[in-house]
């Protein structure tokens, strides 16, 4: 009996994910033979770990959602249970109004829930406080919305500037004013369509019980760039075969599957493949075959950042920072516009180099991405000039990295999600074609790691059938 051969492209989380799910690697019976293939030397996509100073860190995203079960599971499935480790501190602050102000509690994504602590925090002017006690309930959304439009037009455009587009900036790059609400903050969209007042909504949202005990967010001891390494690691041993440097040139339909066309001409047969690169490489895969799908993937616009990681020591630091870090509005036209304190946010990094405090900065964003064309030292001098005003920084490090990620993260416009049902419908009449990553169903890890499996079962009625056929059987066509 032969088992049917399903060939991944791309090599990120969610490809790893889905080699794993249908090759045998996730703690689960294997449904076909895998091939991975991915262009660049290493696996991981976005998860990506390094060394600073002679400090493990992460040189990509460093933390997953953990009320989102995906991503924990599949950590929990490929043997790092005993190395999961929520954030020792998660104190955020806004650097606005040259200073450093705690992030109000009771918030969604920055739509404000609680009044009384948003005028607390001092992030918003006498005006701005007051526009937003004196909300404008408008009309209830019919389908979808981008974001920032709605929360200015009910508690204006300050709320929006300093609040809601620094934390959906941190998460997209991108702009809230463009962001749809139904695909990027679904939680609020049950309020949207109610059409009653937005910040009861978002106050019923934020004091609702959550499950005891359970975090917010997870980490990794060793940083998140050990995931995909343990996810591959599994792989192999189920008798995945994962392959770097290989990038596909030509994917095209045949009677029997798929012919999949690799950049130094060898061609494998597939039963199934799964696309899971980027939307711009997807859209050049597919031309030929399931164009309208291209057309789709080709109106997905990305935006590129920069990651400064800076190694102190901390003699050297006149005060240690307090708490997990800052956001700063774009508004107020600084360098960057995050910065991270790591040693603080994790306590596996701090005990790991007690004598080093590391934090790391990011700069970029959708349509502003001049700073991955700078040199590697004015990026660090931008951030350590910023990183002066914000928290009086004088030290210099002993150490940095810069990392660019140039068309990293796909941006969810309003009728997102139309898009990716259009997507995927195009896909399902190709057949024995399934996409998955970040450009679909969500940017953050567990997102991703949902949308392998998605991608997964759309194609268990082709394999299901084909692992029990025999060879000769499917190569006529029966």
């Amino acid at each position: 009996m032969a088992q049917a051969h399903v060939v991944v492209i791309g090599g990120g989380i969610a490809g790893l994910t889905a080699a794993a799910v249908v090759g045998g690697g996730a703690g689960e019976p294997a449904r076909a033979r895998v091939t991975l293939l991915e262009a660049s030397e290493r696996l991981g996509g976005k998860l990506r770990g390094g060394e600073v100073g002679g400090v493990r860190v992460d040189l990509g995203a460093e933390s997953m959602l953990a009320r989102r079960p995906e991503a924990v599971e599949l950590a929990r499935a490929v043997g790092l249970a005993e190395l999961l480790e929520p954030p020792t501190t998660a104190k955020a602050a806004i650097w606005t109004g040259g200073a450093l102000r705690p992030l109000p509690g009771g918030q969604v994504m920055g739509v404000p829930g609680d009044l009384a602590a948003l005028a607390d925090s001092g992030v918003l002017s006498p005006e701005g406080l007051e526009r937003a006690r004196n909300e404008v309930v408008g009309e209830a959304v019919a389908d979808d919305v981008a974001i920032g439009r709605y929360v200015a037009d009910r508690l204006g455009r300050e709320v929006v500037d300093r609040l809601v587009e620094p934390l959906l900036g941190g998460v997209y790059a991108g702009r809230s004013d463009e962001i749809s609400l139904r695909a990027a903050v679904p939680a609020l969209l049950p309020v949207a369509r109610g059409g009653g007042s937005l910040v009861e909504g978002v106050h019923a949202l934020a004091t609702r019980p959550t499950t005891v005990g359970t975090p917010v967010f997870q980490g990794l001891r060793g940083g998140l760039g050990t995931l995909p390494e343990a996810v591959a690691a599994a792989c192999a041993a189920a008798g995945v075969e994962l392959r770097t440097r290989t990038g596909v040139t030509e994917l095209r339909r045949t009677p029997d599957g798929w012919r999949v066309t690799t950049g130094d001409g060898e061609v494998l047969a597939a039963d199934a493949v799964v696309l899971a690169v980027p939307a711009p490489a997807a859209a050049r895969l597919l031309r030929a075959d399931v164009p309208a799908a291209a057309a789709e993937l080709d109106t997905v616009e990305y935006a590129g950042m920069a990651l400064v990681t800076l190694a102190f020591r901390r003699a050297d630091l006149a005060r240690t920072p307090v708490g997990s870090g800052f956001l700063v509005p774009p508004v107020d036209g600084r360098r960057i516009k995050a910065s991270t304190f790591s040693s603080n946010k994790w306590g596996w990094l701090e005990r790991s180099a007690p004598d080093s405090f590391v934090l790391r900065t990011s700069l970029g964003r959708l349509r502003e991405e001049e700073p991955l064309e700078l040199a590697d030292e004015e990026l660090v001098a931008r951030s350590l000039a910023d990183l002066g005003e914000a928290i009086g920084l004088t030290a210099r490090p002993y150490d940095t990295a810069v990392t660019r990620w140039r068309a990293g993260l796909p941006q969810y416009p309003v009728g997102h999600l139309d898009r990716v049902a259009r997507i995927r419908a195009a896909a399902d009449r190709a057949g024995a074609l399934a996409l998955c990553g970040a450009a679909y169903d969500g940017v953050g890890i567990p997102a991703c790691v949902a949308s392998a499996r998605a991608a997964v079962a759309a194609l268990d009625r082709v394999l299901t059938p084909l692992a029990g056929a025999n060879v000769t059987e499917r190569t006529m066509g029966a």
